[in-house]
């Protein structure tokens, strides 16, 4: 499955446009992991605990796009973006989004 951020594929063709596409995930840090966090936040920089769930969560909702896009037919996404938001104060919620498409190789 190809996932493209851009409007085009280099090289390909689009066939067929079938329709808008997502993957939602949901999450939320541990306890322990919010204390740690805490604990950080006050020395600024880095908080290695948000970053690890929100990379997982990016690559679960990329996992669902791929899935969704599969079972409507498409070989393609293009136009993927993410975006995010914040579920209360623990929880963030991770939509990855696009258009689903047929696509084949330019000139075949």
């Amino acid at each position: 499955m190809l996932v493209v951020t851009t409007e085009n594929i280099q090289g390909y063709q689009v066939e067929k446009v079938i329709g808008q596409v997502f993957g939602v995930v949901c999450r939320s840090r541990g306890l322990g992991g919010n204390l740690m966090a805490s604990f950080r936040s006050l020395g600024g920089g880095e908080i290695k605990e948000y970053t690890e769930m929100l990379e997982d969560a990016r690559k679960a909702a990329i996992d669902r796009l791929v899935k969704n896009a599969h079972a409507m037919g498409a070989n393609a996404v293009i136009m993927m973006r993410f975006d995010s938001s914040e579920i209360g104060q623990t929880m963030s919620e991770v939509v990855a989004y696009g258009t689903a498409a047929v696509v084949r190789e330019a000139g075949k």
